[in-house]
């Protein structure tokens, strides 16, 4: 993230201050007393009700803003024949000193009416994954499941590479299926996908439940069970997923988005499709939808060549131009229907 512009963290000083319970001190005037005459006594005043104030200290979003704000009012105080103010220099360094929020939590409004919300990564690649942030794709997806909300009604549905879970809550808040299986194989990233699905209202099953799912089981739950569905989280690897792991499954629909990345899953994901094909006693594959963000043509070119050489049929869905959950450039996202 780039350093904030000083002007940039002057107006979000404001606005944070106006929207608590403080008697707010007079910005404009004050900006305009700081370019006449900085003196300490000035810079002082504003530095304990506003850097130093418990509201800024306690709310660790403005770490950044707090430093490019007090670097700038030292900066205002050098330029004058001033004395050096300690209080400012000794405020720098203990926000230096702060260690800055490494999560942040998000709210994605549905069209229902109700949100997804989620604790995520600051960073796009943390501790080693890619998983603990939310991707377009799974945006476009999530929108594409709740414009065909009948694909998953009242079915189990199987997601590779769930990530952090927003496709998968919010299609377990919208389209009522009867049990959604997250999957995913990094350490970190189960942890969290698990704390995002608690903290929006549902509770997965013990993890030892969710390779043992029988026919039996699923009749019970058929047709009572949709406004509140079963939810298990998976611990599953591509390359070592047995057959017998997959058949406990039992998966009508299996989703993924943004798992066509890098050029060195692709065989992986494309040898757990193979398997899934094959996973239902009743030898009816499931339905397979794919989103991803074409970043590399050549990878969505390869692709589609190594599905091609497996005999996998696929059919493209374009993605919608607009997405109710992106604000900014809207990106190259394409949804593949597979026929496994």
């Amino acid at each position: 993230m780039a350093e904030p512009r000083p002007g940039l963290a002057l107006r979000f000083q404001r606005r944070f201050l106006a929207a608590r319970p403080l008697r707010s001190l007079p910005w404009p005037e004050l900006e305009q007393s700081l370019r006449i005459a900085p003196d300490s006594a000035l810079l002082a005043d504003i530095l304990h009700k506003t850097i130093l104030h418990p509201l800024c200290v306690k709310y660790p979003p403005l770490a950044k803003y707090r430093r490019c704000f007090l670097t700038e009012l030292i900066k205002k105080h050098e330029s004058t024949a001033a004395e050096p103010l300690d209080e400012l220099y000794d405020a720098l360094a203990d926000v230096l000193k702060e260690g800055e929020s490494t999560h942040c939590y998000k709210n994605y409004l549905l069209p229902t009416g109700d949100c997804v919300s989620l604790s995520e990564s600051t960073a796009l690649i943390s501790g080693g994954t890619t998983g603990l942030v939310t991707w377009e794709a799974a945006l476009h997806l999530a929108q594409w499941a709740l414009e065909n909300s009948g694909v998953f009604r009242d079915r189990t549905i199987l997601e590779l590479g769930s990530g952090i879970g927003f496709t998968g809550i919010a299609i377990c808040k919208t389209c009522q299926p009867r049990t959604f299986i997250f999957s995913d194989c990094h350490p970190r990233v189960l942890r969290q996908l698990g704390e995002n699905i608690r903290l929006n209202g549902f509770t997965p099953e013990p993890d030892e439940t969710w390779s043992i799912q029988t026919e039996s089981q699923g009749q019970e739950v058929e047709g009572e069970n949709c406004q509140n569905p079963k939810v298990i989280v998976a611990e599953l690897d591509w390359g070592s997923a047995t057959d017998e792991q997959l058949l406990g499954l039992r998966a009508d629909v299996v989703i993924a988005a943004d798992v066509v990345y890098d050029p060195e899953i692709i065989l992986a994901l494309i040898g757990m499709l193979q398997k899934l094909s094959t996973s239902r006693a009743d030898t009816k594959a499931p339905e397979v939808f794919i989103a991803f963000t074409i970043r590399n043509p050549a990878t969505f070119q390869l692709f589609q060549a190594e599905l091609d050489k497996v005999g996998i049929r696929w059919e493209m869905i374009p993605a919608h131009s607009s997405c109710n959950f992106l604000y900014d450039v809207q990106p190259d996202v394409t949804i593949l229907q597979l026929f496994i």
